[in-house]
């Protein structure tokens, strides 16, 4: 995702001069200790109280988020509303500070929040990538939300950017982490993706050749390949580039298949065989980030599904307890890919709308371009992984390179009833007996983030 906010941000523009300090502690809200790595890149985070806000400071909050954004107003009251929030001293306001930062399109703006930001986490806040710096360090430090928090973050958020008045709602759902990415939802109905929209532009029932018409690809480009009850198909990195999400039916199967660009996880869920009275989800593109990973919603409920884990997590579906199956995507070279499967059709070229992107060795090549906090370190945040989780429920990354290499020369991986085969230049992890476990490649910053508790393989 792009940000774009200087054309869709709210005219918001002050100045004030605000400042305070903080004190140490070293424990996450859930009561832990944080990580040796936490503390030597983020330093000591502030004392945390408990409890709710002081009526003044809850209205001081309403003129300065709240207020100020339903009216489109700022002027002397929301000033002095804000030096309130600043003066509490209460880091969990910094999460309602970072969420207005994001759509800040102007200097003095920024200035001013992130010298709140400032006097809230004591710690000094350039105003250079301001957002990204508070929401690193109020993710890393596990910074509580402020009460009643979804409330004013879906008036600041639905207010500057149509469309989500549906999206921000209770659920399973962890609303500090949800940022903008930039872009307008996705709200076109199932099927009607040849309209253009100013967002980033699902693909319904794609066109697809054979691979011996794909003579617009070349050999070592990168596909992601997906096969269902012996039917093969190739999704080129560079149509899911523009695309990040198809709606598709293989092998007598509909699918739902997200790709994250930011994340490099490119993802299969079965979207039929679902309870009786549940519609087939059609998944789509919301502009919204949580941890630099795309959420996903259904267009048809507007159920928020978490992308990695493919759980509904609000909405209808979350009631119902939506989880669906997911389908391993082997990422692979289209050389490879059709020597494996030379009867696999691919995606027509026309879905790539024109474009050629390279995400990962371009705008992606030093690192994640939105906030992520900590990252686990054992690993490299860029370095691939396959991930799965075993029969037990334990999640396991294995790193692509080191288990590339270990394959070729005949060594087996096993972990649990998990083995890892190679599969048309790729790999992917099958149960004992052979059958798909619905594994996929992605980033090891991403994979780490959703299963914190993850074993990471030793070759």
């Amino acid at each position: 995702m792009t940000p774009a906010f200087k054309t869709l941000a709210s005219p918001l523009a002050f100045a004030a001069a605000l400042s305070l300090s903080g004190a140490g502690a070293l424990w996450a809200q859930d009561g832990a200790p944080l990580p040796d790595y936490v503390i030597a890149e983020f330093g000591a985070p502030p004392v945390i109280p408990d409890g709710p806000l002081p009526e003044t400071v809850q209205r001081a909050v309403k003129m300065a988020f709240v207020d100020s954004v339903t009216q489109s107003t700022w002027g002397r009251d929301q000033r002095t509303a804000l030096a309130e929030v600043a003066a509490s001293g209460d880091p969990r306001l910094a999460w309602i500070v970072s969420d207005l930062m994001r759509f800040s399109n102007g200097p003095d703006l920024t200035a001013a929040l992130a010298e709140a930001a400032t006097g809230l986490l004591g710690k000094e806040i350039p105003t250079r990538n301001a957002w990204g710096v508070v929401t690193d360090h109020l993710i890393a430090w596990d910074i509580p939300a402020p009460p009643d928090y979804l409330e004013a973050k879906r008036a600041i958020f639905t207010n500057l950017i149509p469309g989500w008045d549906r999206i921000f709602v209770e659920g399973d759902i962890d609303w500090r982490m949800v940022s903008w990415g930039g872009v307008l939802i996705d709200d076109r109905v199932y099927d009607t993706t040849d309209e253009r929209c100013n967002c980033i532009p699902a693909a319904d029932n794609p066109e697809v050749i054979s691979a011996v018409e794909a003579t617009w690809l070349d050999d070592d480009d990168i596909v992601f390949g997906i096969e269902i009850d012996g039917e093969a198909r190739a999704y080129p990195r560079q149509i899911m580039e523009v695309r990040e999400m198809v709606n598709d039916t293989l092998g007598g199967r509909d699918l739902g298949i997200p790709y994250c660009t930011l994340c490099g996880a490119a993802q299969a869920y079965f979207t039929d065989e679902l309870p009786a009275g549940i519609e087939r989800p059609v998944l789509r593109t919301s502009g919204l980030l949580i941890r630099s990973n795309k959420v996903m919603y259904d267009v048809n409920s507007y159920s928020v599904f978490d992308t990695f884990l493919g759980t509904a997590v609000t909405g209808p579906l979350a009631e119902k307890g939506v989880a669906l199956e997911q389908a391993s995507v082997v990422t692979s070279e289209w050389g490879a890919w059709k020597e494996a499967h030379p009867d696999t059709t691919v995606l027509a070229e026309e879905l790539a709308l024109g474009r050629d992107f390279d995400f990962r060795n371009g705008r992606d090549a030093d690192g994640p371009i939105f906030p992520v906090g900590d990252v686990d370190p054992r690993l490299p945040v860029h370095e691939d992984v396959i991930g799965i989780v075993t029969a037990s429920g334990t999640p396991v990354a294995f790193q692509r390179s080191a288990a590339m290499v270990a394959l070729q020369r005949g060594a087996k991986i096993s972990v649990e009833n998990v083995r890892l085969v190679l599969d048309a230049g790729g790999i992917k992890a099958v149960d004992a007996d052979g059958s798909d476990l619905g594994s996929h490649q992605a980033f090891w910053f991403a994979w780490s983030q959703f299963h914190p508790d993850t074993v990471l393989w030793q070759g």
